[in-house]
């Protein structure tokens, strides 16, 4: 059974009642209330992205580095733009080797296909097989399109505002995760 999240389950009150790491002061609770919706919210939406993901590797019979791979591909093909073996290793931060493997399996499963570089004879690039791209469309595109028809619903300024707010929560979460890898580097220097 797929994990569920339950209602305040990433509610103040039950993730730092003892406020280690939040200050709610000069917050009231109906301030407090709907910070915690916001984050259920959020939450709902992972797991739900998680389960189109899941729903998709099986359908397509790919793995999540797969998926990335052919995400970037289709992405790149639509900016013009031609992606190679080294591309992806850089994208996906996966070595040579590894890449190799990947696009030797993906282009078994007819899900990519290596042509010569458009511009660099010396290099192939990798393009997705009408076939993958299709099925990527109907699995994802169409979930994404939801997205995109939720956003329409809102005016210019709240769109602002929705822009702020997940660069802001972006920012701050990479810039947390940024310290406690240097935290990491720090306690392993000293062992």
């Amino acid at each position: 059974m797929e994990d569920q999240v339950s209602p305040g389950m990433f509610s103040l009150a039950s993730s730092d009642p003892e406020g280690h790491l939040i200050n709610p002061a000069g917050m009231d609770a109906e301030d407090l209330s709907q910070i915690d919706q916001i984050m259920q919210e959020l939450s709902r939406m992972r797991e739900i992205e998680r389960k189109i993901m899941r729903s998709t590797q099986r359908f397509m019979k790919l793995n999540e580095t797969d998926m990335r791979a052919i995400r970037k591909v289709i992405s790149s093909t639509y900016n013009g733009k031609a992606v190679t073996a080294g591309d992806l290793a850089r994208y996906l931060g996966i070595s040579s080797a590894s890449v190799t493997k990947m696009l030797d399996r993906l282009e078994a499963g007819k899900h990519v296909v290596r042509k010569p570089h458009p511009t660099d004879r010396r290099s192939q690039c990798v393009e997705v097989t009408e076939e993958t791209h299709q099925a990527a469309r109907e699995q994802i595109g169409r979930h994404h399109a939801q997205r995109f028809e939720v956003l329409r619903s809102f005016s210019h300024s709240e769109r602002d505002v929705i822009i702020r707010f997940l660069a802001g929560t972006s920012q701050a979460m990479e810039t947390s995760l940024d310290s406690a890898a240097h935290i990491d580097e720090s306690s392993d220097s000293d062992s």
